[in-house]
């Protein structure tokens, strides 16, 4: 397959670069970096050599799946670290979640929350 061997990578959209920068950079403390040929871009840099591009868009939609999981090995440590950066989690109507926002016992240990532009993240267990 003529794709086999490319270093694809994903990509989504934010209403507002300069919130995203604030928000992946200093709050989930993600390394990134501009795009220099092109503004309204940046570069999320993710453990194992793995990049996304985020790009603003005009008239963006969040999306209503999760776009980045991130895992860990104490969700509850990780949701009480996020939460006193002023993150908050979400809490969807029918999920078997904690007061926290952990849901557990369908897999996983997992929680949702979202970026400024309202794009869906997790904190997901993984040894």
């Amino acid at each position: 397959m003529m794709f086999a061997d490319t270093r694809a990578f994903s990509g989504f959209a934010v209403d507002d670069i300069q919130r995203a920068k604030e928000f992946y950079g200093g709050i989930l403390g993600l390394r990134l970096s501009d795009v220099p040929e092109m503004s309204g871009l940046m570069t999320l840099h993710l453990a194992g050599d793995r990049d996304v591009l985020v790009y603003q868009k005009p008239n963006h939609v969040p999306a209503t799946y999760t776009i980045l999981n991130f895992p860990v090995k104490d969700v509850d440590s990780a949701v009480q670290e996020l939460v006193g950066r002023g993150v908050t989690f979400e809490h969807y109507e029918g999920s078997d979640q904690d007061a926290s926002g952990v849901m557990r016992g369908y897999g996983p240990d997992i929680a949702w929350f979202t970026d400024p532009a309202g794009n869906i993240l997790s904190v997901i267990h993984q040894e």
